[in-house]
């Protein structure tokens, strides 16, 4: 089998351990759609799928890419900050995704921010069922600079061990800042 080594499917392969038929996810940043649709796929009919964005585009984008799968009974799309998911989102759920930067192929200025994301991964550890997981994918360098992968990882460390395992893996040989994959394992 081949694997492609691109943050995102690696951590996808990570993520399908976790989520069942039936699932509640969410995608805290739905972006182009790619994680919505992965965890729509997983979570299946009877599952359902919360995803957040702030940009009108990366919602209606990600809307036509879920129609066309056939998934329309399986998401809920929230045009809004993903630091109020717990005004949203009523059920613990078993999957969290969140890809910190820059919607791609998007104007690079509107990007994810220290306070808010701190305040949204917190917003979703609330909402996590226990062997339930989050996945972060922080991007940093020259467009998003340092400054939230520095808060996130900061905030991450301060995290009760009993209750995290908080995971973080690097690529170790890659050059100009490559994203690190993240991991968060609510234990109880």
């Amino acid at each position: 089998m081949k694997y492609s080594y691109r943050i995102t499917d690696y951590c996808h392969r990570f993520l399908k351990q976790y989520i069942e038929p039936g699932d509640i996810c969410v995608d805290a940043t739905a972006g182009n759609g790619n994680d919505t649709e992965f965890l729509c796929r997983l979570c299946g009919e009877d599952g359902m799928v919360y995803a957040f964005d702030i940009q009108e585009e990366a919602i209606l984008g990600t809307k036509e890419r879920l129609e066309k799968c056939g998934y329309e009974n399986r998401f809920c799309l929230i045009h809004d900050g993903h630091e109020k998911m717990g005004e949203y989102v009523k059920e613990s759920v078993s999957a969290i995704v969140f890809n910190f930067g820059y919607l791609p192929g998007a104007d690079h200025t509107v990007s994810t921010k220290p306070d808010t994301s701190i305040r949204a991964v917190g917003e979703g550890l609330k909402l996590l069922k226990k062997d339930g997981i989050m996945s972060l994918c922080i991007y940093s360098g020259k467009d998003t600079g340092y400054e939230e992968r520095d808060a996130l990882l900061s905030y991450l460390e301060s995290l009760d061990p009993k209750r995290w395992l908080v995971i973080v893996n690097q690529y170790f040989n890659r050059k100009n800042d490559p994203p690190l994959p993240v991991f968060i394992i609510r234990l109880k």
